[in-house]
């Protein structure tokens, strides 16, 4: 299976370069060369395969047999810690606690009042019982004024991605969804994989709408490579059930459009 993703790989990567090589050589040497090198790893796979004798074959299956186990139980502990369905946490404090029981969290900071945050609701119920894997949350931005201050919480819908309590991914409002209302539960998707707080199995080097135009320029094209952290370094205590300190990966860098959101540029 890793052969064959590799393959995949491989072939978007020559096809790419040779994308930018027009000036470099003409297409019939770029076809020769991109046949030839997808030639020879569809050779490596198939050698593989080849290669394989009962005994290897016995040995998979029963490593496949064992990770889907070790993945049944995994399931069986995300379900207990109330993954796969998207509800709201009570209260601030809660926030700490769900950090602390599950790897991945991702939490919508909403208000009652903002149109834009049923959208984000509408997103999160698809996505929570397909990523089992990850704890899909709300919080009113209003009743955690804490957590709202130390967060920077200045837009509203604000997502807050965190993988082992540390706060690797912030997304402030839509700027960096196609900067719409309508984008698609498969771009939220893609953006919120960026940082790995899902699994995700499709390309990340593309938005999905520009997947099928992969050699075309969009316009609307999102910031592309994993995104960067969030605010400055935090350490947020004294709150009731904090039970350590929660820090950011890395600062974050605003995009222009978000710096006009936020109205930095006043």
């Amino acid at each position: 299976m890793s052969s064959i993703k590799n393959f995949l790989l491989s072939f978007r990567i020559f096809a790419f370069i040779a994308s930018l090589n027009t000036n470099t050589m003409d297409i019939e040497d770029k076809v020769l060369h991109i046949t030839k090198a997808i030639e020879k790893q569809v050779d490596s796979t198939i050698e593989q395969l080849d290669n394989l004798d009962v005994n290897d074959i016995e040995h998979i299956r029963k490593q496949r047999m064992k990770e889907l186990k070790e993945r049944d139980i995994k399931k069986q502990e995300w379900v207990k810690k109330g993954h796969g369905k998207y509800e709201e946490l009570p209260e601030e404090k809660e926030f700490f606690e769900v950090i602390k029981k599950s790897e991945n969290v991702i939490i919508h900071f909403y208000t009652n009042t903002n149109e834009r945050c049923r959208i984000v609701d509408m997103h999160f119920k698809k996505l929570a019982p397909k990523h089992i894997e990850t704890l899909f949350t709300s919080l009113n931005a209003e009743k955690c004024p804490f957590l709202a201050e130390k967060l920077k919480i200045k837009v509203i819908p604000t997502i807050i991605c965190i993988h082992n309590g540390i706060m690797v991914d912030k997304i402030v409002g839509f700027t960096t969804l196609g900067n719409r209302d309508d984008f698609t539960t498969e771009t939220l998707e893609w953006r919120l994989a960026q940082n790995e707080v899902i699994e995700y199995e499709g390309d990340l080097t593309l938005p999905p709408d520009e997947q099928v135009s992969y050699n075309k320029q969009s316009s609307r094209k999102i910031r592309s490579g994993l995104y960067g952290g969030v605010d400055d370094d935090l350490e947020i205590e004294g709150l009731p059930g904090n039970e350590g300190d929660f820090k950011s990966a890395q600062s974050y860098e605003l995009t222009p459009e978000e710096e006009a959101e936020l109205g930095l540029n006043d």
